[in-house]
């Protein structure tokens, strides 16, 4: 029985959403000891006076400064601080938009299943007409590549998913976060889970909504980022490598190597001409779907989600260094034996 659960919200630079998601989370609370926590990694927009605020307006709400910036350090933050005697572990996005109830139906779906994490799929939405298109083709096969917690419609157990809910004994065996990731450190963290034997259940039934990158250099850096990150991962967890995320790095450069050998082979050009096809009748397709003259910027929304993934992916293959890791020398991020 859950008696007790922990909230960690990692911030920087949310005035202008913390107050919300709070108001969102507070609503139709389990039954249960609740502590909300805000780790703010130095925010210069007057985040740290809206939480002040709300700190005293709000029971179970508390603030740390989080010095190492990062997301993942945050959450570990917390969970020295707070996590001590408490069952359960929640982390929460300031981005993110939170369906009534959220941590009633996360406490329920942890007693319900046999898991050590359950995980909720996190579906697009957007106000301009670049972050509508983007939400549509993220949650499309083509943007998403097949990924369970991309707009999933399935419950089930899965390998990774994004994080919502986890045991905090189970958090505190695999280690915590790396706090050295600035992206990707929740499918990192998975690894290490699922090889010390946890189990990880994606509940349909609670959904999330985040609003894209609303121009496409924020997308192509945010997706860059993505890229490079997983490179971690895979360098770390060679095993976790799918054929999914090795097929994005992989076509990209066959399209580049092929428009660059393309004056002695001119037949090259059928690659990357196939792709721009696939590309504008995503686009027309998503248009004519939607109603919406903003779905034609589908296409060219995925192929800088694509490309950016994998530049940066490539990139870091190429200049990380990382040391498989090993049951034996699990990483300590919370500074405890695991």
């Amino acid at each position: 029985m859950v008696r007790s659960v922990l909230v960690a919200i990692p911030t920087l630079n949310e005035a202008a959403h913390i107050e919300a998601v709070l108001d969102q989370l507070y609503v139709d609370l389990p039954d249960c000891n609740i502590q909300f926590v805000i780790a703010d990694g130095g925010s210069t927009d007057g985040t740290v006076d809206v939480v002040r605020r709300l700190e005293k307006q709000r029971d179970g709400l508390s603030f740390v400064h989080n010095p190492q910036r990062l997301q993942s350090a945050g959450v570990n933050l917390v969970v020295r601080q707070f996590g001590q005697d408490k069952d359960v572990l929640v982390r929460c996005d300031a981005h993110a938009s939170y369906p009534r109830g959220f941590l009633r139906s996360l406490v329920n779906s942890l007693q319900g299943v046999e898991a050590d994490s359950v995980v909720v799929p996190m579906d697009s939405v957007g106000n301009g007409c670049l972050q509508r298109a983007v939400a549509w083709v993220s949650d499309s096969p083509i943007g998403s590549g097949g990924s369970a917690h991309r707009g999933g419609r399935q419950s089930r157990f899965v390998d990774h998913g994004h994080h919502a809910a986890m045991l905090m004994e189970s958090f505190r065996r695999a280690g915590g976060y790396e706090e050295t990731f600035t992206h990707n450190e929740d499918a990192e963290f998975d690894c290490r889970l699922r090889a010390l034997g946890g189990k990880i259940y994606l509940d349909t039934d609670i959904r999330i909504e985040y609003q894209p990158r609303a121009t496409f250099a924020k997308l192509a850096r945010q997706y860059f980022n993505y890229g490079k990150g997983r490179s971690r991962t895979v360098r770390r967890h060679p095993t976790s490598f799918k054929i999914r995320q090795f097929a994005v790095p992989a076509f990209m450069s066959a399209c580049a190597a092929a428009i660059v050998l393309s004056p002695l082979f001119p037949l090259l050009l059928m690659v990357p001409a196939f792709y721009v096809f696939v590309l504008a009748v995503t686009s027309v397709a998503i248009a004519f779907n939607k109603r919406s003259a903003c779905g034609l910027l589908a296409g060219p929304a995925a192929f800088t989600m694509h490309a950016s993934w994998a530049l940066g992916f490539i990139t870091g293959i190429l200049t990380l260094r990382e040391t498989q890791w090993q049951p034996d020398k699990a990483y300590r991020g919370l500074g405890e034996a695991v």
